[in-house]
């Protein structure tokens, strides 16, 4: 076992973890923040994504141990985030979800995306949420929500 000490949503997290740990099963089982999914445990749905030093990083292959001494986000931690906000916003105005499962990291990977390139046109979206996947909406009804997310931002025309 191994003492890992990361900054959670903002709260110092102290604990001791197994060497092949990932950091979806520290924050899940060992934090209680169920809100990262594990889908395919191989990095590639995208459902475990949260931010590593405010990069978007997939929980699910990454060691807990490489998170010692950083900070983690889940999808719990941004209550008091602007971006965040305009984004479920947006996803409940776009209907953009249906069963909920990819949502949190369909969440974090789009408000990466948006807070990095705030004028992004929708072929540019497309290509940023290839790696995060939905099995129930068809992507229409997310990339509207992130087109309408980034429309919510941006400062209003003058006249």
């Amino acid at each position: 076992m191994n003492t890992i000490e990361i900054e959670l949503n903002g709260q110092t997290f102290l604990d001791s973890v197994e060497p092949r740990c990932s950091l979806a099963d520290l924050v899940r089982d060992r934090a209680g923040l169920t809100g990262t999914h594990l889908g395919c445990e191989h990095g590639v749905c995208g459902s475990c994504t949260v931010l590593l030093d405010d990069e978007p990083v997939r929980a699910c292959i990454t060691l807990a141990m490489s998170a010692n001494g950083r900070r983690v986000r889940t999808i719990e931690g941004f209550e008091d985030d602007g971006p965040m906000q305009r984004l479920r916003e947006s996803f409940a105005e776009a209907h953009a979800l249906q069963c909920g499962f990819c949502t949190s990291g369909m969440l974090i990977a789009g408000r990466d995306i948006i807070t990095r390139n705030p004028q992004a046109t929708p072929e540019q979206l497309k290509g940023a949420l290839s790696g995060n996947i939905c099995r129930c909406t068809g992507y229409a009804g997310i990339l509207e929500a992130l087109s309408l997310a980034i429309s919510k931002s941006a400062p209003p025309e003058r006249i």
